[in-house]
C-alpha cells in the first residue's frame, strides 16, 4: 500500500516582510515521517514552518498540507488547517494562571468541543501518552522545562492531527531531558503521525539519525539520509 503524502510544497518561494527568505523549495512528506528541519539561526527553518501552519502566506509556488490548498486558503479555514496540525514551540507558551488541565481545556473548548466527559477523556489520554499522567491538577510552574515541553506536545496532540510542527523544541532544555522529548515524538511518528523538527541540536540529530532538510544560502537541501554536519 503506497504511502500518503501529507505535506506537498512545489517550487515554492518564502518572503518574511517582503524579503525572500527560501527558494525554489519543493518537498513531500508522508504520513508517519519524522524529519528534522536544519540550519544555523535566521536560514529560514521557523519561515517554513510558518507557512506550513499558515502564519506566512504563500505567495508563489504551491503547496498543500493536510488536505488544505495553502494557495487559496481563506483566514476563516485556517483555524481548522490548525486542528489538523500540533504546534510546538521552544518556550512551551502554556497558561501560567491556570493549571495544566486547565490549559488542555481551555484548547479543547477553543476548538469546538463540547462534552465534558469527552474533554475529560481526552485530555487524560493525551497527559498518559507524553507520560505526565498525574500532573494534571498542577501548575505550570511547578514541573520542570522537559515536564512543560511535554505539556506542550500533549496540547499539539489534542484533537488528534496529522502533522505536528516542532520549533526547536528542545533549545532550552537540557541534553537529557531533550532525548527524552525526541524520543517521545519519535513515538508518535510511529503511530501515522508526521513530525518536522526544526533544530541546530546536532548532538540530538546525530544521535536519532532521520532524514534531514537543512536550510542553507537561501535553498533546501534535502537529505534522505542523515546529513554529515
Amino acid at each position: 500500500m503506497p504511502a500518503e503524502t501529507i505535506v506537498q510544497l512545489s517550487k515554492v518561494s518564502i518572503f518574511q516582510s517582503h524579503n525572500l527568505v527560501l527558494s525554489n523549495v519543493t518537498l513531500d512528506l508522508e504520513k508517519g515521517e519524522f524529519v528534522y528541519l536544519v540550519g544555523k539561526t535566521g536560514s529560514g527553518k521557523s519561515s517554513l514552518l510558518k507557512t506550513l501552519y499558515a502564519d506566512l502566506p504563500l505567495i508563489q509556488g504551491e503547496g498543500r498540507i493536510a488536505g488544505f490548498n495553502l494557495n487559496t486558503i481563506k483566514n476563516k479555514e485556517i483555524p481548522f488547517l490548525r486542528r489538523k496540525l500540533g504546534i510546538v514551540f521552544q518556550d512551551f507558551q502554556l497558561l501560567s494562571d491556570r493549571t495544566i488541565n486547565e490549559n488542555l481545556l481551555f484548547v479543547l473548548k477553543a476548538t469546538g468541543w463540547k462534552d465534558k466527559t469527552k474533554m475529560t477523556e481526552r485530555i487524560q489520554s493525551v497527559l498518559d501518552k507524553v507520560g505526565i499522567a498525574t500532573k494534571g491538577h498542577k501548575m505550570p510552574h511547578e514541573l520542570s522545562g522537559g515536564e512543560q515541553q511535554r505539556v506542550a506536545i500533549a496540547r499539539a496532540l489534542l484533537n488528534d492531527p496529522e502533522v505536528i510542527l516542532a520549533d526547536e523544541p528542545t533549545g532550552n532544555l537540557d541534553p537529557e531531558t531533550s532525548e527524552g522529548i525526541i524520543k517521545l515524538l519519535l513515538d508518535i511518528s510511529r503511530s501515522g503521525c508526521a513530525v518536522i523538527i526544526a533544530t541546530h541540536d546536532f548532538i540530538i540529530f546525530k544521535k536519532f539519525p532521520s532524514r534531514s532538510i537543512r536550510c542553507e544560502n537561501g535553498a533546501i537541501i534535502d537529505g534522505h539520509v542523515p546529513v554529515v554536519i
